[in-house]
């Protein structure tokens, strides 16, 4: 590129010589804001799980169980989110699907057996200690995913 020229959107050949294009950015406009926030869950979520299945996993192994998975759908959403591309948006909206099909199993589950659960998850109570952002974020996830096709 010489100084001057438009840049190349993400979305065109790379070169003259025939490279394949480039992925699809996901990260444009509100997505960014979209990526963010699944950052910070994802951070929030792995600290937490990390914590309790290393010191008190005895205590309570379904808790913290799922809360370690939900760290890792959270982690590989934004993952995939950052990656762009059709495959990576396929890939997110499943795991969209899957974090919010959890939230509810697991938000229902606490509330009709709150035995079952002596500390909370990320998905407890839907996301209560979490703002509900939990229960919120698949569902815009779903809606911006389905836009950037």
């Amino acid at each position: 590129m010489t100084f001057g020229e438009p840049p190349v959107p993400d979305t065109q050949m790379d070169d003259a010589a025939g490279a394949a294009p480039a992925r699809e950015r996901l990260v444009s406009g509100p997505g960014l804001l979209l990526v963010w926030v699944y950052g910070v869950i994802t951070v929030g979520a792995v600290s937490r799980s990390a914590y309790q299945i290393s010191t008190e996993f005895d205590r309570a192994p379904l808790p913290y169980a799922l809360s370690g998975i939900a760290a890792l759908v959270y982690a590989f959403i934004t993952y995939s989110l950052v990656r762009g591309g059709e495959t990576a948006r396929k890939a997110a909206r499943i795991c969209c699907a899957a974090e919010l099909t959890g939230v509810l199993a697991v938000g229902t589950w606490t509330l009709v057996r709150p035995e079952a659960f002596p500390d909370a998850t990320v998905w407890s109570d839907f996301g209560m200690g979490y703002l509900f952002i939990p229960v919120i974020l698949p569902i815009t996830g779903m809606l911006w995913l389905r836009t950037k096709r």
